[in-house]
C-alpha cells in the first residue's frame, strides 16, 4: 500500500528537482525543434525534405504536446507571409497590438484555424493520410490527454506541472514571443517590407526562430542565421539529419560574391543581384547611404545637420514601413541636400528594377547596365564604387 502511494505521489521515475528541470527542458526543446524543422521549414516553406519516419515522429509529438494539426499551422503561417502587417495578417502586432499578440497569440491562432477558407487556400500539400484523418484530426485533444496521463504515471503529482509547462510552451514562445516581439522589438539585418526583427543572434531557446527578420528576408531558406555571429540550432540539427540521410536540404538563402575581374553585366549578374536583393540593399545602405550622410553632416550648417540626423532612419527604411511623419522628415532632408537626394533616387530606381515584372532577360540586363553606367557618372564616389562592385556580382556555387 505504501509503495502504491509512493508511486502515485512520485511516479515511476521518482526524480530529483534537478531531474524534473532537465526533463522539462528536454521535452519542451523537442517540441520547439518539431515546430521549426517540421512545421516551419519542411511543411510551410518546403526548404527541406524529411525522412518519412522523422516527419511522422514530429507530427505525432506535436499531437501529444500541442494538439496542433499540420494543415492549420502551415495555412496560418503561409497567410501571415502573404499578408504580413496588413489587416489580413492573422497575428500582426502592428494591427492587433503588441500586448494582444504577446498575451493572446494562441487565441488568435485558434480563431484563424476555424476559418475553412484559410485552410483551403493556404494548407495545400500537408499530410492527408489515414492517421491524419482518423487520429490527429478526429481526436485533436486526444494527444494532450494522453501526454497528461503519461506525465502523471512517470512523474507523479509533479508530472502535472511538467505537463502544464509543455502545454504553455508553444503558446508562450511561438504564438506570443515570435509572432509578437519578433515583429516589434530587436535588430534587423535586412530592410524587408515588414516589421520583422531578430530577437537575438543566438537561436537556441526557440530553435533558431529568434532570427525572424532573416527568415522574412529569405522565407524559403532552411537556414535562418545570416551573419557570422548568429547561431541557428535548427540548422545545426538539420545538418546532422542530412549527414545521417534523414533530411534533404533543398534551399538556403543566396550568398552573393563579387568577382573583381568581372566587369561586364550579363544575365548572371542580374540573376545574382535580383535573387540576393536583400543583401544588395543592405550593402547599398552601409556603403553608400550612410557614408554619404556622414560626409554631408560634416559640411552642412547646423540647421541642416539637425535635419539630416533626424532623417537617418527614414533614408534607409523601406517605404512600406514608414509612417507619414517619417516620410515628411525624409522628404525635407532630401530637399535640403542634393547629394543625398541623388543617392536616395538611385536606391529607389534599383528597387524598381527588383520589382520589374513581365520583362525579358535582355531587358533586365539592359536596365542594370543603364543603372550602373548612370551611377558611375554621378560624381559621388561611394555610389560609383557600389556600381562598379555591382558589375562583379555572382552567386556562390559552393
Amino acid at each position: 500500500m505504501n509503495e502504491t502511494l509512493r508511486i502515485l505521489e512520485s511516479g515511476l521515475l521518482d526524480l530529483s528537482i534537478a531531474g524534473y528541470v532537465a526533463v522539462v527542458l528536454v521535452l519542451t526543446h523537442i517540441t520547439i525543434v518539431a515546430v521549426t524543422i517540421y512545421l516551419h521549414r519542411c511543411q510551410a516553406h518546403r526548404s527541406v525534405d524529411l525522412h518519412p519516419g522523422v516527419a511522422h515522429f514530429f507530427r505525432f509529438w506535436l499531437w501529444l504536446t500541442t494538439g496542433m494539426r499540420t494543415i492549420e499551422w502551415v495555412a496560418i503561417h503561409r497567410k501571415h507571409h502573404a499578408h504580413t502587417e496588413t489587416e489580413e495578417d492573422p497575428h500582426s502586432p502592428h494591427q492587433a497590438g503588441i500586448w494582444k499578440v504577446l498575451l493572446e497569440g494562441a487565441e488568435l491562432y485558434r480563431d484563424e484555424a476555424k476559418d475553412q477558407e484559410t485552410l483551403d487556400k493556404y494548407g495545400h500539400g500537408t499530410p492527408d493520410d489515414w492517421m491524419e484523418r482518423n487520429v490527429y484530426a478526429r481526436f485533436e485533444t486526444g494527444g494532450i490527454v494522453l501526454m497528461g496521463v503519461l506525465a502523471l504515471a512517470l512523474f507523479g503529482v509533479l508530472g502535472m506541472t511538467v505537463w502544464a509547462i509543455q502545454m504553455m510552451w508553444i503558446p508562450l514562445w511561438a504564438a506570443g514571443v515570435i509572432n509578437g516581439l519578433g515583429h516589434y522589438l530587436g535588430y534587423r539585418n535586412f530592410e524587408s517590407a515588414d516589421g520583422s526583427t531578430n530577437l537575438t543572434p543566438l537561436g537556441v531557446l526557440i530553435g533558431g526562430e529568434e532570427m525572424h527578420n532573416n527568415h522574412h528576408a529569405f522565407p524559403s531558406s532552411a537556414k535562418f542565421s545570416q551573419r557570422w555571429y548568429e547561431f541557428d540550432i535548427g540548422w545545426f540539427y538539420l545538418r546532422i539529419l542530412s549527414a545521417l540521410g534523414l533530411a534533404k536540404i533543398k534551399r538556403v538563402a543566396p550568398s552573393p560574391t563579387v568577382d573583381p575581374a568581372k566587369t561586364t553585366i550579363d544575365f548572371e549578374t542580374v540573376k545574382a543581384v535580383v535573387i540576393a536583393r536583400m543583401h544588395v540593399m543592405r550593402t547599398y545602405a552601409r556603403s553608400v547611404t550612410v557614408p554619404v550622410l556622414k560626409a554631408e553632416l560634416e559640411r552642412v550648417d547646423d540647421g541642416t545637420r539637425a535635419l539630416l540626423k533626424r532623417a537617418k532612419g527614414a533614408l534607409i527604411r523601406d517605404e512600406s514601413r514608414m509612417d507619414a511623419q517619417s516620410k515628411a522628415r525624409r522628404d525635407r532632408a532630401l530637399s535640403a541636400n542634393e547629394r543625398l537626394h541623388t543617392v536616395y533616387e538611385y536606391r529607389r530606381r534599383l528597387q524598381e528594377l527588383f520589382a520589374s515584372r513581365r520583362v525579358t532577360q535582355e531587358q533586365l540586363v539592359q536596365s542594370l547596365q543603364a543603372w550602373c553606367a548612370s551611377a558611375e557618372q554621378t560624381g559621388i564616389q561611394a555610389l560609383e564604387d557600389f556600381a562598379s562592385h555591382l558589375r562583379g556580382y555572382r552567386l556562390k556555387t559552393d
